[in-house]
């Protein structure tokens, strides 16, 4: 059976989301071109390729359930010592991603699994590069500052060359958009906690 590496999460918008993967490039991590930059809901995670339909329509769910919420980045933090990780603080909205990660992992449906680290929203700035190169992310990008109202979030695959491609974007209120089709307007209210 064919397995698939897949990821959901919510895209930084333009111009801040090539701003930070140019911003992650330019500090020597190689990987920064092939990963749109993101807030994860559900880190990589292998499926088989035959329950792709499934995990679709858990997440067609899981978006219909939602309602559109700010979305705040500010400063920077890092997870070290304990993972080689600067990363872009979600300021406001980081409730709304919690509870949109628990659904999307929930027990009930295709993607269920246990998470290496507590779940802690943010937008990866720098893996797995020198010290020196991690404190100058730190530092560099400790005045960046970013707002937009999310309206829902995206499941990606990676590919065999280590690139992650969009599958599918899902939108608050149940409407499933395919990769070339254009963004739903922007709506108001924020996330149901049911």
């Amino acid at each position: 059976m064919r397995t698939v590496t897949i990821g959901v999460s919510i895209a930084v918008p333009e111009p801040h989301g090539s701003l930070l993967q140019e911003r992650r490039a330019g500090f020597g991590d190689a990987a920064a071109h092939g990963i749109p930059t993101h807030v994860t809901l559900l880190p990589p995670t292998e499926v088989d390729a035959s329950d792709l339909p499934a995990v679709e329509a858990h997440l067609a769910a899981v978006a219909a359930a939602g309602r559109s919420f700010p979305m705040r980045l500010s400063g920077t933090g890092t997870f070290r010592p304990l993972s080689p990780v600067v990363y872009v603080r979600v300021v406001e909205g980081a409730d709304a991603c919690a509870w949109l990660q628990q659904r999307v992992r929930d027990a009930s449906g295709p993607m269920d699994r246990e998470l290496q680290f507590p779940y802690h929203p943010h937008v990866t700035v720098a893996h797995g590069i020198d010290d020196a190169a991690m404190d100058r992310a730190f530092e560099e990008l400790a005045g960046f500052e970013a707002r937009w109202p999310c309206t829902g979030f995206a499941l990606h695959e990676q590919g065999a060359d280590g690139v992650w491609r969009k599958l599918r974007e899902f939108t608050f209120g149940g409407a499933v958009v395919p990769p070339q089709a254009g963004h739903a307007d922007v709506g108001r209210g924020t996330i149901a906690s049911r």
